[in-house]
């Protein structure tokens, strides 16, 4: 069937349409294809990024377990260079530090914690990095390293751990004031079902209790 006239100029301006902005709705449309297959395809890569990393992190808790150092050292350096994004590195290096700490291996036991601080993404793992170098420092007798670690600022969860770690290094210094004031901030804003309430509390009361409050003369 012969096209009457008004369609023959509707197709007549298609075709001109198309022609003027076929190849860019086609390029449009490639890229949105080529957005949507990279998406999936990252989302798979993820997947299996996690998947390898979890393996990894299984094998190094089970070193743990077995108190076997050096190979939880290497799946940590594993973790670090291969799964670096994922979770499960910075999880790795804090639990690589408490393996070289208990094995008396200070200068890897601060590698993997300021590994931590410098390259982890979550600040709940550099808040426990940074409390972590900290007590160590503590145990070197650095005071001052150790106060620096707790100079920052930290996600509000970790206060009362951070005042407890201040109480210790005060109470090694024989601050005994400064170190009940923050012995006291960290029992204040402990949970009371936190098992380590009791723990602060005992050090606070060993030490004379709660802070003392000064009287002023007219």
């Amino acid at each position: 069937m012969a096209y009457d006239l008004e369609e023959q100029e509707q197709l007549a301006t298609l075709k001109a349409s198309w022609k003027q902005y076929g190849n860019l709705i086609t390029w449009l449309l490639i890229i949105a294809l080529t957005a949507y297959a990279a998406w999936t395809g990252w989302n798979n890569y993820q997947r299996s990024q996690s998947a390898q990393a979890s393996q990894l992190y299984e094998e190094l808790q089970k070193s743990l377990q077995s108190k076997d150092n050096v190979k939880v050292q290497r799946a940590a350096s594993d973790l670090k260079e291969k799964f670096a994004r994922t979770s499960y590195a910075p999880m790795a290096a804090l639990s690589a530090a408490k393996s070289a700490f208990d094995a008396g291996d200070l200068k890897s036991a601060k590698s993997q914690l300021q590994w931590v601080v410098d390259a982890g993404a979550a600040e709940e793992y550099k808040a426990l990095a940074k409390i972590r170098l900290a007590g160590i420092a503590l145990d070197e007798k650095s005071y001052d390293e150790a106060m620096k670690q707790l100079a920052a600022e930290f996600p509000s969860e970790f206060v009362a751990e951070v005042a407890n770690a201040k109480g210790d290094i005060y109470f090694a210094q024989n601050k005994i004031s400064d170190a009940r004031s923050a012995y006291q901030v960290a029992v204040e804003k402990m949970a009371e079902k936190n098992p380590g309430r009791q723990l602060i509390q005992l050090k606070l009361d060993a030490i004379g209790g709660a802070a003392e409050t000064k009287v002023l003369s007219k």
